[in-house]
């Protein structure tokens, strides 16, 4: 599920920045980046930890707790997993086909990281 998540946080994000007008495709980019890395995912899922349904936090903490055989290079373990059970949420809505909390819960994810681009 994470995998199908994080796609779908990449798309939305670089949706969301391209909707302001005709930013550099560079810029985009690099913004885009900044949103989709661990450490900003991390802080945008324990922002909105509390507007979770049981069974979504229930996916984020299986996702978040999933075994990886890869270590992360730029960012905290702890990070990292949090970052990988987002996905999973993400992952697992789009999959179920809930279009209605996706986009809730997408929306205050990207409005928690609050990244200058």
């Amino acid at each position: 599920m994470a995998i199908v998540g994080d796609s779908v946080y990449d798309l939305y994000v670089r949706t969301r920045l391209s909707e302001g007008g005709s930013l550099p495709t560079n810029t985009i980019h690099k913004t885009a980046i900044s949103y989709v890395k661990a450490a900003a995912q991390a802080k945008s899922v324990h922002a909105i930890l509390d507007s979770l349904a049981e069974d979504e936090l229930a996916i984020f903490k299986r996702g978040r707790n999933a075994h990886s055989a890869t270590v992360p290079k730029n960012a905290s373990i702890s990070d990292y997993r949090a970052a990988t059970g987002f996905e999973a949420l993400l992952g697992y809505l789009y999959l179920k086909n809930e279009p209605d909390r996706l986009s809730e819960i997408l929306r205050m994810a990207f409005d928690a990281a609050q990244i200058e681009g």
